[in-house]
Protein backbone atom coordinates (compact mmCIF):
# COMPACT_ATOMS: atom_id res chain seq x y z
CA UNK A 1 0.00 0.00 0.00
CA UNK A 2 0.92 3.46 -0.19
CA UNK A 3 3.15 4.75 2.19
CA UNK A 4 2.46 6.30 5.53
CA UNK A 5 2.85 10.00 4.49
CA UNK A 6 0.83 9.05 1.14
CA UNK A 7 -1.72 7.61 3.50
CA UNK A 8 -2.08 11.04 5.60
CA UNK A 9 -2.75 13.07 2.90
CA UNK A 10 -5.31 10.79 1.14
CA UNK A 11 -7.38 11.07 5.00
CA UNK A 12 -6.94 14.84 5.04
CA UNK A 13 -7.92 15.47 1.59
CA UNK A 14 -10.88 13.33 1.56
CA UNK A 15 -12.19 14.55 4.58
CA UNK A 16 -11.92 18.28 3.19
CA UNK A 17 -13.56 17.07 -0.15
CA UNK A 18 -16.56 14.92 1.83
CA UNK A 19 -17.52 17.11 4.34
CA UNK A 20 -17.71 20.70 1.97
CA UNK A 21 -21.61 20.49 1.24
CA UNK A 22 -22.27 19.01 -2.00
CA UNK A 23 -24.87 17.63 -4.46
CA UNK A 24 -24.68 14.44 -2.37
CA UNK A 25 -25.46 15.88 0.98
CA UNK A 26 -28.04 18.09 -0.45
CA UNK A 27 -29.42 15.20 -2.23
CA UNK A 28 -30.06 13.39 1.18
CA UNK A 29 -31.36 16.21 2.88
CA UNK A 30 -34.03 16.74 0.60
CA UNK A 31 -35.19 13.21 1.09
CA UNK A 32 -35.18 13.82 5.12
CA UNK A 33 -37.56 17.13 4.24
CA UNK A 34 -40.29 15.67 1.88
CA UNK A 35 -40.21 12.19 3.45
CA UNK A 36 -38.70 11.41 6.53
CA UNK A 37 -35.13 11.19 8.35
CA UNK A 38 -35.72 7.01 7.84
CA UNK A 39 -35.76 8.25 4.01
CA UNK A 40 -33.13 9.98 3.88
CA UNK A 41 -31.21 7.35 5.55
CA UNK A 42 -31.96 4.97 2.94
CA UNK A 43 -30.85 7.86 0.61
CA UNK A 44 -27.95 8.20 2.09
CA UNK A 45 -27.44 4.29 2.17
CA UNK A 46 -28.45 4.36 -1.75
CA UNK A 47 -25.76 7.17 -2.46
CA UNK A 48 -23.43 4.96 -1.03
CA UNK A 49 -24.26 1.61 -2.31
CA UNK A 50 -24.22 3.65 -5.92
CA UNK A 51 -20.79 4.75 -5.10
CA UNK A 52 -19.48 1.46 -5.85
CA UNK A 53 -20.58 1.46 -9.37
CA UNK A 54 -18.23 3.93 -9.72
CA UNK A 55 -15.53 2.70 -7.27
CA UNK A 56 -15.31 -0.74 -9.63
CA UNK A 57 -15.32 1.43 -12.56
CA UNK A 58 -12.28 3.53 -12.02
CA UNK A 59 -10.62 0.00 -10.67
CA UNK A 60 -11.22 -1.24 -14.21
CA UNK A 61 -10.99 2.09 -16.32
CA UNK A 62 -14.26 2.42 -17.57
CA UNK A 63 -14.30 6.21 -16.89
CA UNK A 64 -11.87 6.62 -18.87
CA UNK A 65 -14.54 6.36 -21.44
CA UNK A 66 -15.87 9.11 -20.49
CA UNK A 67 -12.95 10.78 -20.96
CA UNK A 68 -12.59 9.82 -24.31
CA UNK A 69 -16.21 9.80 -25.69
CA UNK A 70 -17.79 13.13 -24.75
CA UNK A 71 -21.03 12.38 -26.14
CA UNK A 72 -21.30 9.56 -23.79
CA UNK A 73 -20.22 11.89 -20.66
CA UNK A 74 -22.94 14.27 -21.80
CA UNK A 75 -25.86 11.72 -22.64
CA UNK A 76 -25.55 10.08 -19.00
CA UNK A 77 -25.04 13.70 -17.76
CA UNK A 78 -28.09 14.57 -19.03
CA UNK A 79 -30.03 11.28 -18.19
CA UNK A 80 -29.03 11.76 -14.11
CA UNK A 81 -29.84 15.68 -14.32
CA UNK A 82 -33.30 14.91 -15.77
CA UNK A 83 -34.37 12.10 -13.38
CA UNK A 84 -33.46 14.92 -10.69
CA UNK A 85 -35.52 16.97 -12.13
CA UNK A 86 -38.29 14.30 -12.31
CA UNK A 87 -37.94 13.44 -8.29
CA UNK A 88 -37.90 17.20 -7.24
CA UNK A 89 -41.11 18.01 -9.46
CA UNK A 90 -42.58 14.17 -8.23
CA UNK A 91 -42.23 16.27 -4.68
CA UNK A 92 -43.82 19.18 -5.29
CA UNK A 93 -46.89 17.15 -6.52
CA UNK A 94 -47.42 14.88 -3.80
CA UNK A 95 -50.13 14.89 -2.27
CA UNK A 96 -49.75 15.25 1.89
CA UNK A 97 -49.64 12.54 4.37
CA UNK A 98 -52.09 14.06 6.41
CA UNK A 99 -53.80 17.28 8.08
CA UNK A 100 -51.75 17.33 11.03
CA UNK A 101 -47.99 15.52 10.96
CA UNK A 102 -45.17 15.42 8.78
CA UNK A 103 -44.82 11.95 6.40
CA UNK A 104 -43.90 9.20 9.11
CA UNK A 105 -41.82 6.65 8.41
CA UNK A 106 -43.16 4.36 5.94
CA UNK A 107 -41.83 1.39 4.70
CA UNK A 108 -42.96 1.82 1.32
CA UNK A 109 -41.34 6.05 1.36
CA UNK A 110 -38.06 4.56 2.43
CA UNK A 111 -37.71 1.92 -0.45
CA UNK A 112 -38.36 4.33 -2.85
CA UNK A 113 -36.27 6.87 -1.51
CA UNK A 114 -33.13 3.91 -1.43
CA UNK A 115 -33.63 3.04 -5.20
CA UNK A 116 -34.21 6.64 -6.33
CA UNK A 117 -30.41 7.00 -4.44
CA UNK A 118 -29.24 4.45 -6.34
CA UNK A 119 -30.27 5.77 -9.80
CA UNK A 120 -28.98 9.02 -9.10
CA UNK A 121 -25.84 8.33 -7.69
CA UNK A 122 -25.34 5.39 -10.46
CA UNK A 123 -26.17 7.66 -13.37
CA UNK A 124 -23.91 10.52 -12.36
CA UNK A 125 -20.57 10.98 -14.34
CA UNK A 126 -18.63 13.30 -12.02
CA UNK A 127 -18.90 10.74 -9.28
CA UNK A 128 -16.90 8.35 -11.98
CA UNK A 129 -14.40 11.35 -12.92
CA UNK A 130 -13.81 12.12 -9.26
CA UNK A 131 -12.36 8.56 -8.47
CA UNK A 132 -10.63 8.53 -11.54
CA UNK A 133 -8.81 12.27 -11.40
CA UNK A 134 -8.42 11.52 -7.32
CA UNK A 135 -7.41 8.16 -6.50
CA UNK A 136 -4.56 7.65 -9.18
CA UNK A 137 -2.80 10.62 -6.94
CA UNK A 138 -2.30 8.00 -3.92
CA UNK A 139 -1.76 5.26 -5.78
CA UNK A 140 1.85 3.30 -5.46
CA UNK A 141 2.70 1.29 -8.49
CA UNK A 142 5.33 -0.12 -6.93
CA UNK A 143 3.58 -1.33 -3.95
CA UNK A 144 2.89 -5.29 -2.96
CA UNK A 145 -0.65 -4.97 -3.93
CA UNK A 146 -1.86 -4.17 -7.33
CA UNK A 147 -3.18 -1.07 -8.67
CA UNK A 148 -6.83 -2.43 -8.90
CA UNK A 149 -6.58 -3.56 -5.41
CA UNK A 150 -5.25 0.08 -3.89
CA UNK A 151 -8.25 1.75 -6.19
CA UNK A 152 -10.74 -0.35 -4.61
CA UNK A 153 -9.53 -0.44 -1.47
CA UNK A 154 -9.04 3.54 -0.99
CA UNK A 155 -12.18 4.05 -3.02
CA UNK A 156 -14.26 2.08 -0.58
CA UNK A 157 -12.54 4.79 2.16
CA UNK A 158 -13.34 7.70 0.21
CA UNK A 159 -17.18 6.08 -0.32
CA UNK A 160 -17.69 5.53 3.28
CA UNK A 161 -16.37 8.89 4.60
CA UNK A 162 -18.49 10.46 2.29
CA UNK A 163 -21.32 8.53 3.16
CA UNK A 164 -20.58 9.39 6.74
CA UNK A 165 -21.44 13.32 5.77
CA UNK A 166 -24.34 12.45 4.08
CA UNK A 167 -25.56 10.91 7.41
CA UNK A 168 -24.85 13.57 9.42
CA UNK A 169 -26.74 15.89 6.81
CA UNK A 170 -29.33 13.90 7.67
CA UNK A 171 -29.68 13.65 11.10
CA UNK A 172 -29.76 17.78 11.06
CA UNK A 173 -32.03 17.74 8.63
CA UNK A 174 -34.34 15.54 10.63
CA UNK A 175 -33.79 17.15 13.46
CA UNK A 176 -35.24 20.89 12.10
CA UNK A 177 -37.83 18.89 10.50
CA UNK A 178 -38.50 17.34 14.25
CA UNK A 179 -39.79 20.39 15.73
CA UNK A 180 -42.37 21.08 13.05
CA UNK A 181 -44.67 17.47 13.04
CA UNK A 182 -47.20 19.15 14.68
CA UNK A 183 -48.42 21.37 11.69
CA UNK A 184 -49.41 21.01 8.35
CA UNK A 185 -48.15 24.31 6.73
CA UNK A 186 -44.15 23.69 7.54
CA UNK A 187 -45.03 19.91 6.14
CA UNK A 188 -46.08 21.31 2.46
CA UNK A 189 -42.64 23.88 3.15
CA UNK A 190 -40.45 21.01 3.94
CA UNK A 191 -42.06 18.93 0.99
CA UNK A 192 -41.66 21.85 -1.79
CA UNK A 193 -38.19 23.20 -0.39
CA UNK A 194 -37.12 18.90 -0.71
CA UNK A 195 -38.16 19.14 -4.08
CA UNK A 196 -36.86 22.23 -5.17
CA UNK A 197 -33.59 21.68 -4.25
CA UNK A 198 -34.14 18.38 -5.95
CA UNK A 199 -34.75 20.58 -9.12
CA UNK A 200 -32.24 22.79 -8.33
CA UNK A 201 -29.50 20.02 -8.47
CA UNK A 202 -30.51 18.76 -12.09
CA UNK A 203 -30.63 22.03 -13.61
CA UNK A 204 -27.05 22.38 -12.25
CA UNK A 205 -26.10 19.09 -13.31
CA UNK A 206 -27.54 19.58 -16.97
CA UNK A 207 -26.38 23.47 -17.63
CA UNK A 208 -22.19 22.47 -16.20
CA UNK A 209 -20.00 22.85 -18.69
CA UNK A 210 -17.95 19.59 -17.73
Amino acid sequence: MPSTELLVAFFATTAIFAYIPGPAMLYAAAQTMARGRWSGLMAALGIHLGGYVHVFAAAVGLSVLFHAVPVLYMAVKLVGALYLVWLGVSLFRAKAQGDVVLPGIQPKSARRAFFESVAVEVLNPKTAIFFMAFLPQFIDASAAFPVWVQFVVLGTIVNLMFSSADIVCVVLAGAVIARLRQSSRPQRLMRRAGGAVLVGLGVHVALQKS
